[in-house]
C-alpha cells in the first residue's frame, strides 16, 4: 500500500500567514501539521509516500526532504493548479501504478492516527473506505448518507446536509478510483471533486464502506481550528524542561521548555510549550499557548495564541489571545490611541500597539 498525501491548494482561509508559507506548515504544539501526518501514515505500516506539491513546493520539499526522518520514502508530484482532490488522484497515476493507497489531506489533524482505518481496509478489502465523523457544521464538509453500513451517497458542501457525517479527509482505495476520477466532469466550482469520483464507484456497484471515528479529528484551514487543535495537542504533552527557567519564575501545570529557551522573571501556566532559544522575560504565558523557536516576549501576557519563529512581542499593556502571529513580526508599544488587540498578523509584519 501508498499514501497520497495533498499538500497542494492556496490556503486562502488562513490568510495573510498563508501568503508566505505553506498551511501544511503552520506549527500545532511546536510542530507542523504535516509532520503529524507523516507520522500517523508510518504507523499505519505504510513506508511510500507520495506528496502532491504546488505554488508552496519548495517549502514542502525543505521540511518533509526524502521522508528519512520519519522511515519514509517520499517522491514528489507537482500539481501545477488545484484543480480538485480527484484531480490530484489524476496527476499521481504514474506514482500510483493501480496499486492500494490512503489519501491524507495535509493539513488535517487526526488525534489517534489512521491505524484502524488501514488495517479495516487491509482486511475487508472494499474497492474504496472513508473515513467520517459527526460534525457541527456539514455544509463546510463532503457529507454522506449511509444505509445498512454502507455508503449510499455523497455531496460536496451541501447548502441542506442531510446527515452530519463529515468525510474527513482520509480516505483508502483500490486501483478502481482511477476510472472514476477519469470519468467524473469539473463541479460547479470548476474542480474534479473527490466526493463525486466515489459517488461514480458507488453508482457502478462497487463497495465504498465508511469508517466513523469517535475520537476528535481538525481541517486545520481556519483560525479557530488551529487554535482548537493547538489546544488538544498541547494536552496530550508530558511536561518537560530542557532550557532555564530562573528562581524568579514559576511554571505551573504541563509547561514544556525546549533546549535553550530561558524563562526570565516570569510565569509560564501550562499546557504551554516554549521552543528552542526563545526569551520569555517579564511576561505571563498563559494556558493553551505554542511559542515556537527564537522568539522573544518582554513585558507582555499571551494566552491561547500560536507565536511562530523568530518574532518579538514587547510591552504589550494588555493580554494578546486568541492569535495566530507570523513569522519575523515585531508587535510592540505605540502612543496612539484607541486601544484594540486582536491578532493574525503576516509573516515579517511590524504592529505598533497603541
Amino acid at each position: 500500500m501508498k499514501a497520497l498525501i495533498l499538500c497542494g491548494g492556496f490556503g486562502t482561509r488562513l490568510r495573510p500567514i498563508t501568503h508566505t508559507m505553506a498551511k501544511q506548515l503552520v506549527p500545532i504544539a511546536n510542530k507542523p501539521v504535516l509532520f503529524y501526518g507523516l507520522e500517523a501514515i508510518k504507523e499505519a505500516g505504510v513506508d511510500d509516500v507520495g506528496i502532491v506539491v504546488g505554488e508552496t513546493s519548495k517549502e514542502i520539499i525543505q521540511a518533509v526532504g526524502d521522508g528519512s526522518p520519519w522511515g519514509l520514502n517520499v517522491r514528489y508530484i507537482h500539481q501545477e493548479q488545484p484543480l480538485g482532490l480527484a484531480h490530484a488522484v489524476l496527476v499521481s497515476e504514474e506514482y500510483l501504478a493501480g496499486e492500494d493507497f490512503v489519501m491524507y489531506l495535509g493539513d488535517n489533524l487526526i488525534k489517534d492516527g489512521i491505524k484502524g482505518l488501514a488495517d479495516e481496509f487491509r482486511t475487508n478489502k472494499p474497492n474504496s473506505q472513508i473515513l467520517l465523523a459527526r460534525v457541527k457544521e456539514p455544509q463546510r464538509f463532503g457529507v454522506a448518507e449511509l444505509e445498512g453500513g454502507r455508503v449510499v451517497r455523497l455531496v460536496e458542501k451541501p447548502d441542506k446536509p442531510a446527515s452530519d457525517l463529515a468525510l474527513v479527509g482520509v480516505y483508502m482505495f483500490d486501483g478502481n478510483i482511477m476510472d472514476a476520477c477519469k470519468a467524473i466532469k469539473p463541479s460547479g466550482r470548476g474542480e474534479l471533486e473527490i466526493t463525486d469520483a466515489i459517488q461514480w464507484l458507488i453508482d457502478n456497484g462497487l463497495a465504498v464502506d465508511p469508517h466513523v471515528i469517535d475520537g476528535w479529528w481538525k481541517d486545520t484551514g481556519r483560525l479557530e481550528d488551529m487554535l482548537e487543535a493547538n489546544r488538544i495537542m498541547l494536552e496530550t504533552m508530558e511536561p518537560a524542561c530542557e532550557g532555564h527557567v530562573d528562581s524568579e519564575s514559576r511554571t505551573e501545570g504541563t509547561v514544556v521548555v525546549e533546549k535553550g529557551a530561558e524563562i526570565i522573571g516570569s510565569t509560564v501556566r501550562g499546557p504551554a510549550i516554549i521552543g528552542e532559544g526563545t526569551r520569555i522575560v517579564n511576561s505571563f504565558i498563559g494556558p493553551y499557548t505554542s511559542i515556537y523557536f527564537g522568539v522573544e516576549v518582554v513585558g507582555s501576557e499571551i494566552e491561547h495564541s500560536i507565536i511562530l519563529e523568530n518574532s518579538r512581542v514587547v510591552d504589550i499593556p494588555g493580554r494578546i489571545e486568541d492569535s495566530l502571529i507570523g513569522q519575523n513580526v515585531e508587535v510592540g508599544r505605540s502612543p496612539l490611541k484607541p486601544n484594540a488587540y486582536r491578532f493574525m498578523l503576516g509573516d515579517n509584519s511590524r504592529v505598533g500597539i497603541i
